[in-house]
């Protein structure tokens, strides 16, 4: 039987990994850190699982973890992922998703774990995009502290796979969600609020750039993806997408169109709004506003994603199209009781 690590287990992706990895037989076990509260709703549903204590800033831990479990697949999932978060706390997410993946690695290099080893890297890497679509051979230009600090990850990931022969791979995924997304995140928010402003629970939601363009995919198909790397004979990195764009101004239309409220829009710039009717021949509400509060001080403004490689090495592809995820996260968040 086959041992997994995933780091940053109670997390979206954490979560649906561990899921699967159970399903194909591994024993697979978690670490998260210490705290006050637990934060494992993600989680508490998945049986048989391991869970341990450790640190991504904090080596001796890690050390520690490794040497316990000495698995055979290490899936690097842990970070401080939010970038605006990145903006207001640079130096910790340097720490924990840049040298955190160098203290990971090293660790495995001191204890002698002989095991393959997955990154989670970014679409966030290629930023101010030099190409479009985005391949593994275009050039990165980060534009957040978070994106900056997984440019040293991915980097450090591919210097010890040269320097040491370790299996290490990056993943390259762009973004993708799923009901178990963070609140924070604007694909969350959207969802939630709009179901909220269905229930009559909410009167508006509030957004910043509605015509950046994302490339969205379903996180279970992303970490499916994430096992086949490392399941081939060599390490290698693969850009994880689906290859299709939309705006946030589409994820939006779509989330109150799953609610039967359609959006119409007025006013260009910070003045633009969105309109709907809950009613044939009803009065027009207000339930989108522009708010500059959610501007990044460096906008990403095109992230598309090119899925040559990945499809031909790995015949990966992804099985969710976008209105079918953003379906599933509003019908998940309609069905919640406390929304």
């Amino acid at each position: 039987m086959k041992r997994a690590l995933i780091t940053g287990i109670s997390g979206q992706d954490g979560s649906y990994l561990a899921e699967l990895l159970l399903e194909k037989g591994y024993e697979v076990h978690g670490m998260i850190r210490r705290s006050s509260c637990f934060n494992r709703q993600r989680i508490d549903h998945i049986k048989p699982l391991t869970l341990h204590y450790g640190d991504m800033s904090d080596s001796s831990s890690i050390n520690s973890v490794l040497e316990k479990i000495r698995p055979d697949e290490i899936y690097n999932l842990a970070a401080q992922s939010h970038v605006q978060v990145s903006f207001e706390t640079p130096e910790y997410t340097a720490d924990v998703d840049g040298l955190g993946t160098l203290r990971l690695l090293d660790a495995m290099r001191k204890v002698n774990v002989n095991a393959r080893f997955y990154q989670a890297s970014t679409s966030e890497l290629f930023g101010k995009v030099r190409e479009t679509p985005q391949s593994e051979t275009t050039p990165f230009y980060p534009r957040s502290p978070y994106a900056v600090a997984k440019l040293y990850a991915y980097w450090i990931v591919v210097n010890y796979r040269e320097a040491y022969d370790f299996y290490t791979s990056n993943g390259i995924l762009f973004n993708h969600e799923s009901p178990r997304r963070g609140e924070n995140f604007v694909t969350r928010k959207i969802t939630l609020d709009a179901v909220a402003i269905g229930k009559q629970k909410k009167e508006c939601l509030y957004i910043g750039n509605l015509d950046a363009k994302r490339d969205w995919g379903y996180a279970p198909d992303y970490v499916r993806a994430m096992w086949m790397m490392l399941q081939q004979d060599k390490p290698d990195d693969f850009v994880v997408a689906t290859g299709e764009t939309h705006t946030v101004r589409e994820f939006i239309e779509r989330a109150f169109d799953c609610l039967d409220m359609s959006i119409w829009w007025e006013g260009e710039g910070l003045s633009e709004v969105g309109l709907t009717r809950r009613n044939f021949g009803g009065k027009w509400e207000t339930v989108v506003r522009v708010d500059p509060r959610f501007f990044r001080p460096t906008e990403v403004e095109l992230l598309l994603g090119d899925t040559t490689k990945i499809r031909q090495r790995l015949n990966w592809k992804p099985e969710v199209k976008f209105e079918k995820l953003v379906e599933l996260m509003v019908r998940a968040d309609w069905d919640r009781e406390d929304v």
